[in-house]
Parts: structure tokens; C-alpha cells; sequence
């Protein structure tokens, strides 16, 4: 457990409907600055840059998250000169140019220029922030539309481990280079992360592993259209087992609508009761960073200055008091898991297809089998077909109110004018203190784990030995048949007892022995727990639906 107080240092995200950037001004409304396939005139009227980071010290921000502007780079310099003055760090995001270009070429990918980068360095930049890069390396068409360029890379006619290792290969690539920049020798060590890393920001609770494998540092979105437990679980595993930073993207958009103020359709698309426990959970993982996405939300600008939305009460009450009233004695890197999932970072989040930006193999029930083990840990809650709510199944409210009210009629200052619909979209998935890993862990890293489940495409040698050891240490063991190597020890392809522990081989993860195995190590189904260290956190549901969230901190 870490001896000192740890503290997330918190951040806001610049606007991309409300105002005009303060530093480039009318160049923002010229760009596409959201993922809607629009240019989104901007609402309210531009602040003054001294106005705009004075709000910023108003919502006790640590940091400013901003999208450098393609073709306005050269004003980066003076964003981080003004925000370093004013006692703020500086992250930069690559969002807007994935979208508009200039793409790096045969890719769908925007890289801050090495010059914007090294002026960056000395004005308190603390990051470069990719934003959803697992999203488009499988769905390339996403933005740019004149052919098929995934965001590492092609990788059409690999195999998916070929795939995956391709991807890796151009993403290890780009840490370094970026290290060449900075004149570092960049780092992959635990104890020595980056000053300027490169963050993951993942919507889709995938290539988690892979890129923290190649150096990025990770943030996986909360809120959006996420099964809360498992994005959280899969990337603090993955921080866990490769030594990365970890931040906490708190994203609001969203599917839902309600009667609260809504800048598009589906921003927000979480009630502030929902954003407000959202807040509370991601600071309760103990991040290195949390930041919300976006500004926009949170503040409107008038004629006589900023003015806080039903949002922006939240944040600032979140920041003022319910972060000092809570200060935490663990961090990210305390966690632990009671349950381990095993499986290789196969790059499907439920599409069954374009695994790791790949157009021809198609996924099957060896992928699948990871949904399987979520449904199952979840008591059903999660679904057996998918891994966050982009798939069948779901439908999104915010879908009829672009259907309902055109875009010039926003921002609505009491929402959804038709009424309030059914959420899609709670925070509460029952797990109880799980951890997962990819086909790469070993002892050290799994720790002591009283359930181990493994499924996935590959596995290596290394991690089967350690869960084979675990499990005669005391654990019980599920693995997939198919995972076991024809020439291995023939006591691992069967069934029962080994050493002190349990070793069950299944060809399918819900099928009833397996159900029968799981059960007594599941918990409270009414309870959502993570463990670091002596440390407990649970999550309990506040409302029937579990839309907000109750904690509960255990220690001992």
C-alpha cells in the first residue's frame, strides 16, 4: 500500500460546440471539432483568454486538456506559455486532426508536429493525448472517408497475432520518437514514467494491453457508453501488469437524454446525479489524472461571464469538497485482484469483425469467450455478446432527439423537450475485485487471485505455467480447451484437482460446471468492489436502476 496521500490532480477539457477556442478564435468554427460528421457553429460568444483561465482556477483545475488545431499549431506555444503563467499544466489532444487531417500517411492518424512538441516541453506540457485509438484502428472509416487507413497501420491479410504485434510495433514506434524529440532515452520502466507520455483514451474497453505494452500510458473513459466495472477492471489491470500511468477521462457524452441542459444531441447524455457519481468512482480508483470532457458542460459564457450549469455545480462541488473531505492513502498502482481474468487483447468489443483494424478474419467463439466470463462475473448484468453497448441490443435516446429537434434550435436550456426516456446507460455493473490481465502475466503480476478465469484467442507458455503454479498453490483455475497445447502435461488437460487448488478445462464459459465453480467466489450481487491493497472500495446502487452510486470504503 502506498505510505503517502495520493491525490488525482484534476483537469477540464477545452469546448468543442459552446465558444470559439480563445486563442485561435474564428479558426475553431472552420474545423469539425466533434465526432458527429458536422461543422458545429459555436453557441455562446468567445471569452477573453485571461477570462477563460480565470474560470478554469474558478473549477480548481490542475490542467487543461487542448486540442491542438491543424493548421493553427504555431498557437499551441502561446496556449501553454499562458496556461503554464497562470499555474495550470497543459495536455495536448490529437482529436481534432484524426478528424480533419492532415493524416500521418496510411493512416487515419493526426501527430502534434515535433516542433508544436518541443515548445510544448517547456510550458508545463504534461502529456500527448490520443484520443480513442483503439476505436479508430477498428473502425478506420470513422473520419477519414477515402479509403480504408486504421490508425497504426494497415494490417489487412495478417493473422490477429501478427495484427496485434503490428500494431504494437507502430505504436512503440511512436513512443520512442517522441522521446528522440523531447532528447530523452524514454523510458519503459515503472518507477520512471515519461514526462510527456503519450495516453491511450479508450471508449472501447480494448488494446488496453497492447498499447501499454508499447509505452502509452492509459485513460479509459467512464460514463459514455461504457459497462463501467469492466472498462475499469481491464485497464487498471493493464496498468498493473505493464507499469503505466493511469488517468480517468470522466466523458460526457452520451446516450441519454433528460431535463437537463443539453448542448447536442446525446451532450450531455448523463444525468448530473449520474456525472456526479461517475466523479466520485474515478477518483476513488486513485488515477494519476481525472479530467471531464468537455468544458461545454459545465459553464456557460454570456455577456457578463461564465455561468455554471446544473454540471458544472457538480464538478465544482466534487472538487471542493468531495475530494479534500476524501483524501486516499492508496493509488492505481495498489490494485488487486481476488479475481483474474486471462485473455489476449483481441481487439473485439462485440463487432466480431475488423479485429485490430483487419477486414478479412472475422471474430469467433475464442473471442467471444471473454464476454462470456463478463456475463458471468457480472451475474448477467453485462451481456453475453459484447463488452460495452456499441452492439445489439441497445438503443440510444439521444438518437430521437437528433431525430426530433434540428441543430439550430441548441443548445436547449431544459433539455429533451419531449419528455424524459428511460435511460440506457447505469453505472452499476456487479464484480467483485477483478483484475484482468493479458496472454503475457505473469506470478508476479496476477499476485494471489482466488479465481482465475482464461479465455481469449492466444496464450503463452509463461502465463499457463503461472496459473498451473497458482492453482496448486490453493486457486481455482477456468481455462479454455482450446488454450491448452497438444504436447502439454496431460494433468492440465483434464479436469479436478491440482495441488491444493482446482483446475477446470471447459469448452464453453457458461456452461453449468462452470457456473457451479464461479459462484461462491462472486459476492453481494448488489455490490461492485475493488481492492487495493487492504483497501476496499464498494459500489452499491443509490437508485433501482443504479444510474448513481453509493461507496463504501473497507480497510483491513
Amino acid at each position: 500500500m502506498s505510505a503517502k496521500r495520493h491525490k488525482p490532480k484534476l483537469g477540464i477539457q477545452g469546448p468543442v460546440v459552446a465558444w470559439q477556442d480563445p486563442w485561435a478564435g474564428p479558426a475553431s468554427d472552420r474545423i469539425m471539432r466533434t465526432g458527429t460528421g458536422s461543422v458545429c457553429p459555436s453557441q455562446d460568444p468567445m471569452p477573453d483568454v485571461s477570462g477563460f483561465l480565470a474560470m478554469l482556477r474558478e473549477l480548481e483545475a490542475d490542467f487543461y486538456v487542448h486540442h491542438v488545431i491543424p493548421g493553427a499549431e504555431g498557437r499551441t506555444e502561446q496556449v501553454a506559455a499562458d496556461a503554464a503563467a497562470a499555474g495550470f499544466d497543459i495536455c495536448l489532444g490529437n482529436e481534432y486532426g484524426n478528424i480533419n487531417g492532415p493524416w500521418v500517411p496510411g493512416t487515419n492518424r493526426y501527430d502534434v508536429p515535433d516542433e508544436t512538441i518541443r515548445k510544448a516541453a517547456g510550458g508545463r506540457c504534461i502529456g500527448l493525448l490520443y484520443d480513442e485509438p483503439e476505436h479508430l484502428q477498428i473502425n478506420a472509416g470513422q473520419y477519414r472517408k477515402d479509403g480504408w487507413y486504421p490508425h497504426w497501420g494497415g494490417t489487412d491479410g495478417l493473422s490477429l497475432e501478427q495484427a496485434r504485434r503490428k500494431v504494437e510495433q507502430e505504436v512503440r514506434s511512436r513512443v520512442r520518437h517522441v522521446s528522440s524529440v523531447l532528447g530523452s532515452a524514454g523510458t519503459e520502466s515503472a518507477s520512471a514514467l515519461p514526462a510527456m507520455p503519450l495516453i491511450a483514451e479508450h471508449v472501447f474497453p480494448t488494446m488496453f494491453h497492447t498499447f501499454a505494452r508499447a509505452g502509452m500510458d492509459l485513460c479509459p473513459k467512464i460514463m459514455k457508453e461504457s459497462f463501467q466495472s469492466l472498462q475499469l477492471a481491464t485497464a487498471l489491470g493493464a496498468a498493473k501488469q505493464y507499469g503505466r500511468g493511469l488517468w480517468i477521462c470522466a466523458d460526457l457524452w452520451g446516450p441519454d437524454t433528460g431535463p437537463w441542459f443539453t448542448r447536442f444531441p446525446g451532450f450531455p447524455g448523463h444525468s448530473p446525479q449520474e456525472f456526479e457519481s461517475a466523479l466520485r468512482m474515478g477518483y476513488l480508483m486513485g488515477p494519476t489524472h481525472l479530467f471531464a470532457e468537455n468544458i461545454d458542460v459545465l459553464m456557460k459564457h454570456e455577456s457578463s461571464g461564465f455561468v455554471k450549469t446544473e454540471f458544472g455545480e457538480v464538478w465544482t462541488e466534487f472538487a471542493r469538497s468531495f475530494v479534500p473531505a476524501h483524501p486516499l492513502a492508496w493509488s492505481y498502482r495498489d490494485a488487486e485482484a481476488d479475481i483474474a481474468v486471462i485473455h489476449s487483447d483481441d481487439g473485439n468489443y462485440g463487432q466480431n469483425e475488423r479485429l485490430y483494424g483487419n477486414r478479412e478474419p472475422a471474430g469467433g467463439d475464442r473471442s467471444d469467450s471473454v464476454f462470456h466470463m463478463w456475463h458471468l462475473l457480472s451475474r448477467g448484468a453485462i451481456p453475453d455478446h459484447g463488452s460495452c453497448m456499441h452492439i445489439p441490443g441497445y438503443d440510444f435516446p439521444r438518437h430521437r432527439l437528433k431525430r426530433n429537434v434540428p441543430l439550430e434550435r441548441f443548445p436547449l436550456e431544459s433539455g429533451a423537450p419531449d419528455g424524459v426516456t428511460r435511460g440506457a446507460h447505469p453505472l452499476f455493473y456487479p464484480v467483485r475485485n477483478v483484475l484482468v490481465f493479458d496472454e503475457q502475466a505473469d506470478v508476479s503480476q496476477l499476485g494471489r487471485p482466488k479465481l482465475i478465469l482464461v479465455g481469449g484467442s492466444l496464450l503463452s507458455a509463461r502465463t499457463l505455467a503461472a496459473v498451473a503454479r497458482l492453482a496448486e498453490e490453493g486457486a481455482v483455475v477456468v481455462i479454455a480447451e482450446w488454450l491448452l497445447p497438444a504436447d502439454g502435461p496431460a494433468k492440465l488437460k483434464r479436469s479436478g484437482s491440482l495441488g491444493s487448488g482446482r483446475w477446470l478445462v471447459t469448452g464453453h464459459m457458461l456452461e453449468e460446471r462452470v457456473r457451479e465453480a464461479v459462484n461462491p467466489f462472486l459476492g453481494d450481487e448488489r455490490c461492485w468492489s475493488q481492492r487495493f491493497g487492504n483497501t476496499e472500495v464498494r459500489m452499491y446502487p443509490k437508485d433501482e436502476d443504479g444510474f448513481t452510486l453509493d461507496f463504501e470504503i473497507v480497510t483491513g
